[in-house]
């Protein structure tokens, strides 16, 4: 059995990700930053903790261009195991000392349950990758914590089994859920995936929870990440999250998609005539 929201079909299991007559919007602030509502967040720096400088200089960069979260992963996912696989615990204390001098709130991932208070002690958000979009156990781990979590779409997730992962979240207590569309693994090759827009219209007709839309990951190419960022705050993304790096040609981490601060400053330049048409802010 279904339940029509709007013209949408949904599961009639998925009870807390959906909408319901009386729902109201979810909007998660930190730190003075609202995820949800009427401001576009902007999450962004580099794909790895590398080393202090690498992490301080892209913090301030991402400062002086407008972003209002700083991104980077101490522990990284990777496909092979000889890539670089983060500093761990180093790379969240320089994460927290990126913080310290900026002010902005820092969103990183969690990959294991035993990591979860290591991770959560240091961040502000916990993110949950792509890779572990079905990783039940996690998923109530973090359902269980006081920070907010972003769940990334897994690489091949249908909508409906991306909020039935959502659901393991809220249903563990954890109201504060935010969803990522960082692109889908299609037959297409130019592309490092297929970035979904319709994530943030379909996700706002049929979910209360916030989304945010990831061009970098979603593309993998340096020269898309504007354009996309632009169709998916368009489209009612509540944010987009871009790959910045100090000097991405010696990125020990996904380097081709990841912009300088001074194209992330073009970037920032470019979407906030997008924001305004949208009757939202900064």
């Amino acid at each position: 059995m279904v339940m029509q929201v709007c013209d949408l079909p949904i599961p009639k299991k998925i009870r807390l990700a959906v909408k319901h007559e009386q729902t109201q919007k979810t909007i998660i602030k930190i730190n003075g930053v609202s995820i949800g509502g009427d401001q576009v967040a902007i999450m962004a720096g580099p794909c790895s903790v590398e080393n202090e400088e690498q992490m301080l200089q892209a913090a301030r960069a991402v400062k002086a261009a407008g972003a209002q979260i700083l991104r980077g992963g101490a522990f990284k996912p990777r496909t092979l195991p000889y890539s670089f696989q983060g500093l761990g615990k180093e790379g969240l204390e320089l994460l927290a000392e990126a913080r310290d001098e900026t002010g902005l709130p820092i969103i990183t991932e969690v990959m294991s349950t035993e990591d979860v208070e290591l991770v959560e002690a240091y961040t502000d958000i916990l993110q949950i990758g792509a890779r572990n979009m079905q990783n039940f156990s996690l998923l109530k781990k973090v359902g269980r914590s006081n920070k907010p979590v972003m769940l990334k779409r897994g690489m091949s997730a249908t909508f409906n089994e991306w909020l039935g992962c959502a659901e393991y979240i809220l249903s563990e207590g954890n109201t504060d859920v935010i969803l990522c569309e960082r692109g889908i693994r299609t037959f297409e090759q130019i592309t490092r995936n297929t970035l979904d827009i319709s994530a943030a219209p379909i996700i706002h007709q049929i979910s209360h929870l916030p989304v945010i839309i990831d061009p970098s990951h979603g593309t993998g190419t340096r020269s898309l990440v504007e354009p996309m960022a632009k169709a998916a705050i368009a489209a009612g993304a509540d944010g987009v999250m871009i790959e910045v790096h100090p000097n991405p040609e010696e990125a020990l981490c996904d380097g081709g998609q990841s912009l300088s601060p001074e194209e992330f400053m073009h970037v920032m330049t470019g979407i906030k005539p997008i924001i305004s048409a949208v009757n939202r802010r900064l």
